[in-house]
Parts: C-alpha cells; sequence; structure tokens
C-alpha cells in the first residue's frame, strides 16, 4: 500500500535498533573502564582519609552488589513484559499505518510485526531500564562518598578542592545521552519525514530534552556543593589570618624599619613569598562550589544533541549546512 510506512522506510525502528541500542550495549564497557579510576582516585588523592575507608569500601560493595543483582533484573525484564509492551503501545496513538500496526492501535502484525513487538522492544526497554538502573546506583554512591567528611584542599590549582575529576568523569556518560538522543531523533525523523511536520516545531522539545539528561547526569555532583563551599569558607578565613599576619611582618620588616631598607630587599625570599600566598588566596576566592565547569556541561549537550543534526537536511540544503557550520567554527 503507498501509503503505508513499510519495514525498510521506518526510521525510528532502524534508528532504535540500528544506533542506538548498540551503543547502550556497548558503552557499558566504556563507563565501566572510566568510571572505575575515578572511584580509585577518592583513595589515591587522599581525599578520602585512612580512617573512612571502611565506609568508602562500604559503598562500594553495596553499588557493586546491586549492580549485579539478578533478582533486580529479572524483576526487571518481568517489569517489561507486564508492563513495558502495554505502556509502549498506549504511549502515542498510531496515526500512521506501518508496517507492524494500523492506526488507532490496531495491530496488524506480521511475523517480522511480532519480533519486534514481542523480542526486540522487550529487549531494547530492559538494556534502557538496566541502565537507568545503574545511573541511579552511581547516584546513590555519590550521595554516599558526598557524606564522608572528605579532605579538600581549598588551594587545588583545578579550583575545586580537588574534586574537577568528577566533573570530566561526566563525559563517561556521553554514549548513554547520544544514544537517548539517537531515540528521540528517530521519532521526530518519522514525523517530519512521513507527517509533513516541521523540524522547527520541535524546537522547544528538543532544548528540553538536551537540558533534562546534561542535569540528570550534572546534577548528583552538587551534593558534593555543601563540602565544597565549607573548605572554600574555612580556607578564606585560615589563608586570611596567614596573610594578616606575613603582611603585618612584611610591613614591619620591610616598609616601617628604621632606617629604610636599601638594596636588601633584592633578592629576598620574602617578596616571593608574599607573592605565592597571594597566589594560593586567589586560588581559593576563585574556588567553585560544584564540581564541573561550562566545558563539562556543554560537552555533554553537544553529545545528547548531535543524533539531530542529521535532520538540519530537512530544514537546510548540505551546501548551505556547511557554510553554517563553517561559520559557527571559524
Amino acid at each position: 500500500r503507498p501509503d503505508r510506512v513499510g519495514f525498510l522506510a521506518d526510521v525510528e525502528v532502524h534508528v532504535r535498533f540500528i544506533v542506538a541500542l548498540p551503543v547502550l550495549i556497548f558503552a557499558e564497557l566504556i563507563v565501566h573502564s572510566r568510571l572505575t579510576p575515578v572511584v580509585r582516585r577518592f583513595v589515591e588523592r587522599r581525599i578520602v582519609l585512612p580512617h573512612d575507608l571502611n565506609r568508602f569500601d562500604r559503598a562500594i560493595d553495596s553499588a557493586i552488589r546491586l549492580r549485579n543483582s539478578v533478582p533486580i533484573e529479572v524483576g526487571l525484564l518481568i517489569f517489561v513484559y507486564a508492563f513495558g509492551l502495554w505502556l509502549w503501545n498506549s504511549r502515542v496513538p498510531i496515526e500512521s499505518a506501518t508496517w507492524y500496526a494500523m492506526p488507532g492501535g490496531r495491530w496488524n502484525l506480521t511475523a517480522a510485526g511480532y519480533w519486534y513487538v514481542f523480542i526486540s522492544i522487550p529487549i531494547a526497554q530492559f538494556v534502557l531500564l538496566r541502565w537507568y538502573l545503574r545511573l541511579f546506583i552511581w547516584y546513590r554512591f555519590l550521595w554516599q562518598v558526598s557524606r564522608i567528611n572528605l579532605h579538600l584542599i581549598p588551594t587545588h590549582p583545578d579550583r575545586c578542592g580537588g574534586l574537577a575529576f568528577l566533573g570530566r568523569s561526566s563525559y563517561a556518560h556521553g554514549p548513554l545521552l547520544f544514544a537517548q538522543g539517537a531515540m528521540l531523533a528517530g521519532v521526530v525523523a518519522s514525523r517530519v519525514l512521513y507527517r509533513g511536520e516541521s523540524l522547527t516545531s520541535f524546537k522547544l522539545q528538543i532544548i528540553a530534552f538536551v537540558a533534562f539528561f546534561v542535569f540528570a547526569i550534572l546534577c548528583p555532583l552538587v551534593m558534593f556543593t555543601p563540602q565544597m563551599a565549607r573548605a572554600k569558607r574555612k580556607g578564606l578565613a585560615e589563608y586570611g589570618q596567614l596573610a594578616q599576619d606575613y603582611v603585618e611582618e612584611f610591613d614591619r620588616k620591610w616598609v616601617r624599619r628604621d632606617p629604610a631598607p636599601s638594596d636588601d630587599l633584592l633578592g629576598s625570599g620574602d617578596i616571593q613569598s608574599l607573592a605565592d600566598l597571594g597566589n594560593s588566596y586567589s586560588v581559593i576566592s576563585d574556588m567553585r562550589s560544584i564540581p564541573f565547569k561550562l566545558a563539562d556541561i556543554t560537552r555533554l549537550a553537544i553529545a545528547t544533541a548531535a543524533p539531530f543534526l542529521p535532520l538540519l537536511l530537512t530544514v537546510f540544503s548540505l551546501e548551505e549546512l556547511v557554510m553554517r557550520l563553517i561559520k559557527i567554527l571559524f
């Protein structure tokens, strides 16, 4: 039938299973390889002190038990078959005939359609729910670590008391965000290509989608804000007092002494110490209260929005799109 969306033309299905699902599966190796060193850095950098190591190890063991829990994964599988198919079928009414269903939600399944509905969709839902579970486990681990009295150095050059590696670790979730973006891009592509809708009509939804997932990855890091803010306040107070004592002694020794200093000041270590103290105080003043920065937000946003770039060809010609990208980059 000419008005029927055939299997080969179903963009949403192909994007979900050829792009998003493989990325979600292989991303597990990427995330594990990148987050394992992040966990070790708490100990290697002595952010978790020896007397808190038992508590830290318990948090790790708890996370591993949840991650490897067979009953939880069986429960997810049962949920997918008990409720997932119903939720998937009822989320949006089918308005165009496809290779597996008719408008209004009446299923007219071929052999491929049965495989899609009862095998492929549950697998995709299971993998996605499994990822959400792993994100929850990571959030829970960060929350447990944030409740430990961490040894944060306010003069650390990363301007985060030594926790900037947490912001950089968020890049590990880039493949997950890319896969999420690909799934939504597939939905949007189907509506643009087969229902004649404009890509610009989805602008707000895409922006909200990108903002939500970037927020979901970075927001848990805010749990470290109280300790970072406390370390900054304490550092400003301690180094402020140290600076006051030092400049008073420097002023007495070099400025107000009688007779006035001559060439003795040249080459004196006091000048270098004063400069170093000033630099240390500046570092503390610049210390952030969140362990991530704008660059971290930007990279995650790019990973989430990247799958939507091909859809720009429905608005611009290839030549015009290339020229616009060149202007943006250069």
